[in-house]
């Protein structure tokens, strides 16, 4: 009878966890995510907490203040900046779309392979005006929906930065207690080792997010002085959005491709090669170099594993794996030389 009433307990306890999960589970990346920040930013905010006088709400307030200034704001504002540079593109190839239906084949077009083929069919379309339109708005629709899904994408990721922000309040202002209670279910679970792993997930995550805050750094001051340079406007805004896309996979060709489609556009056709090249090759390359060695140096993990753990945590959980990928590796490798510095057992 006495095992029948453990087994019920244990598997009402396994019950109740699953239960929670399930509801937890659609906010489980928000969370992290602010894990992630609260864990970095921690000596910010006990920085502010000594400046408020122990006032936890108010500093949290403040912190997450601070956080909606940094990141929020600036992603609006780059947002909206992107939107307007949309809608100019867009206005500037209506008159080339008119050019279109009513010119002919541009130069250029007979140099190209196959070159007086597509003149010919060019020939071919402006004077079937009814063909032409029908390939316009063939061209129109998924040009639409890409917008539309850019729209979308920008706007989650706005309402997901405010959640996390939103998360990000309460675990500032009740960090304390979170951080012994973690310490306390480590040291229950694992003794000692558990206690290190946890010191070491946390020494790993601010090396990870020094890496990667380090190198958006970089890549948004070579990319600002490539823009300056090449006399592309709004060189400031630019690194900007350099510095935010650069947290995610092939981020910054996306503004330093669209600086060199600009430059071509007015005619700038060897300072749009020129962008093309320093993008490629200083730009996108300070990431390949830089980031594993600002992680490796403040977290202790081989830089092969680093890079493992990045590109793996990105493929596996998406975004938040940048953070959640080393972590990982980092607690496996420190198990990995518990388990191996162990004197085997005399038999």
């Amino acid at each position: 009878m006495n095992d029948s009433k453990k087994l019920a307990q244990v598997s009402l306890m396994v019950l109740l966890i699953l239960g929670c999960l399930l509801v937890l589970y659609p906010f489980l990346v928000a969370i992290l995510f602010a894990g992630v920040l609260c864990v970095t930013l921690w000596p910010a905010y006990r920085w502010l907490h000594r400046l408020l006088r122990g006032k936890d709400t108010l500093s949290a307030l403040a912190m997450t203040a601070l956080l909606i200034v940094m990141i929020v704001a600036p992603t609006v504002l780059l947002s909206y900046n992107l939107g307007e540079a949309a809608h100019l593109a867009v206005s500037s190839l209506a008159p080339r779309v008119q050019e279109i239906i009513a010119g002919t084949p541009p130069a250029w077009l007979h140099k190209l392979p196959w070159g007086e083929q597509l003149a010919d069919y060019w020939r071919q379309l402006t004077e079937n005006h009814d063909a032409l339109m029908n390939l316009l708005q063939q061209a129109q629709e998924p040009i639409r929906k890409v917008a539309m899904a850019s729209i979308g994408l920008v706007s989650n990721g706005i309402l997901q930065l405010l959640l996390v922000i939103f998360i990000g309040f309460f675990l500032f202002r009740d960090g304390m207690q979170l951080a012994e209670h973690l310490r306390r279910a480590a040291r229950r679970l694992g003794g000692d080792l558990g206690e290190e792993m946890l010191m070491l997930a946390r020494g790993t995550v601010n090396g990870v997010m020094i890496g990667i805050v380090g190198t958006a750094l970089a890549q948004a001051v070579v990319a600002f002085i490539g823009f300056v340079v090449a006399g592309v406007p709004g060189a400031l805004l630019l690194g900007m959005g350099t510095f935010l896309l650069s947290m995610i996979p092939v981020g910054p060709p996306l503004i330093w491709g669209g600086a060199a489609f600009w430059l071509y556009s007015q005619g700038e056709t060897g300072w749009a090669i020129g962008m093309v090249v320093y993008g490629l090759a200083v730009i996108s390359s300070v990431d390949n170099f830089v980031k594993p060695i600002l992680i490796s140096r403040t977290a202790s993990l081989p830089i092969l594993l680093i890079a493992l753990g990045v590109f793996g945590g990105i493929l596996a959980f998406g975004f938040i794996g940048i953070f959640l990928g080393p972590p990982l590796l980092a607690l496996g490798h420190t198990l990995f030389l518990r388990w191996v510095r162990q004197p085997e057992a005399v038999g």
